[in-house]
């Protein structure tokens, strides 16, 4: 008797496991702390996704120690770590997740780089380049206060690196976008498109997106932010090559994410709210460089309003299967970002080509719906 109550209490055991440890096997639930495969915490904030030779690397913001508030940033309530690098992860399946380590390392001692712990590091993404047989990364790269706006490029022959930094810069400097007008020519003092023209336009919240002919395109919050910038990358990806549009002046939106489906192409971003989460925004687009038709909140469900109390991060195709795809967020916690943690969920489009994000409390890749 004693034996058969052991061995339903055992059964017991498995049958709640996903409610206790939080995860089932390929299973998907946004919100817990999802460990990797050496049992500790993922650690890839602010993310990016890329496949190569049927392996998926998982790259982001490693975020670790104290969380402080600078007081160059009080007024928004910026509060940060130190910058301590850009970590990846490896994975075959999407759910179970290899510490492949530290790929590009922060450089303590010396104020002057852009590496200097006391410095930004934020939104890494990684393209492959077939032409270079190299890997290209690129981050948004600032000073304490975010007056910088840079992007940082590092190179790698191989997806788990370690990278090689390369340096920094402004895009398209000394260049006009392609949608310019006499009007924005013109100085003034709100005029911060004429004003970057010569040095270059500011870059923060970022991504990059290969098309199916290779070329590649970064899209970032510029102008302090209120209106988005897409330029061409040069064919090494290293580089913009000075071909850029503005698009969505003056909507102050970041976080973007971009991707294709039906030969169309098709954005997620966020409003600028700082830590606080708000309602996500979606377009679409025959252009890559526009017009862009802005679609709504793709969002449905509990929490709508506010992504489900998370912030856009990357959207990813998967292979071979030309109507799925996984949205990446993150929940940012302000006061303790390395806790902050993972949102993903099915992409799903509605009758009339808009995207929609439905919530689901547990998902898979083998089943949709909610459990």
């Amino acid at each position: 008797m004693r034996n058969k109550l052991l061995t339903i209490l055992a059964w017991l055991a498995l049958a709640i496991s996903p409610a206790i440890t939080g995860r089932a096997a390929n299973e998907f639930v946004p919100g817990i702390v999802w460990k990797d495969t050496g049992g500790n915490p993922i650690n890839a904030h602010g993310g990016g996704m890329l496949m190569h030779d049927g392996v998926y690397y998982w790259y982001g913001e490693f975020k670790t120690g104290r969380t402080y508030l600078p007081d160059c940033n009080k007024s928004w309530g910026g509060t940060r770590v130190d910058l301590t690098g850009i970590s990846c992860y490896s994975s075959t399946n999407l759910t179970d997740w290899k510490n492949e380590g530290i790929v590009l390392a922060a450089v303590p001692g010396d104020q002057t780089n852009d590496l200097y712990p006391g410095n930004v590091l934020e939104r890494p993404k990684v393209v492959y380049n077939a032409a270079t047989r190299q890997f290209v990364l690129w981050m948004h790269v600032d000073s304490a206060n975010y007056a910088a706006a840079r992007y940082g490029v590092a190179v790698s022959d191989r997806p788990a690196g370690p990278f090689k930094y390369l340096g920094s810069f402004r895009p398209d400097a000394g260049v006009w976008p392609l949608n310019v007008t006499a009007e924005d020519k013109q100085p003034s003092a709100t005029n911060i498109l004429a004003r970057d023209f010569a040095a270059g336009q500011m870059a923060r919240d970022m991504t990059v997106f290969v098309d199916d002919d290779g070329q590649a395109y970064l899209f970032y919050s510029s102008e302090e932010n209120p209106t988005m910038h897409v330029s061409l990358l040069t064919d090494d990806y290293r580089h913009t090559t000075g071909k850029y549009a503005r698009i969505f002046i003056g909507r102050s939106m970041e976080a973007p994410t971009v991707f294709k489906h039906g030969g169309k192409y098709y954005l997620i971003a966020s409003a600028c709210t700082a830590w606080a989460p708000n309602a996500a925004r979606s377009a679409v687009a025959e252009n890559i460089f526009g017009p862009w038709k802005e679609l709504g909140n793709p969002c449905t469900g509990p929490d709508a309003i506010n992504t489900f109390h998370a912030q856009s991060t990357y959207v990813l195709p998967l292979p071979g299967q030309p109507d799925r795809f996984i949205f990446m967020a993150d929940r940012w916690k302000q006061w303790n970002l390395p806790d902050s943690r993972y949102l993903w969920l099915p992409l799903e489009f509605s009758a009339e080509g808009k995207p929609v994000l439905p919530w689901r409390e547990r998902w898979s890749l083998a089943a949709s719906g909610a459990r």
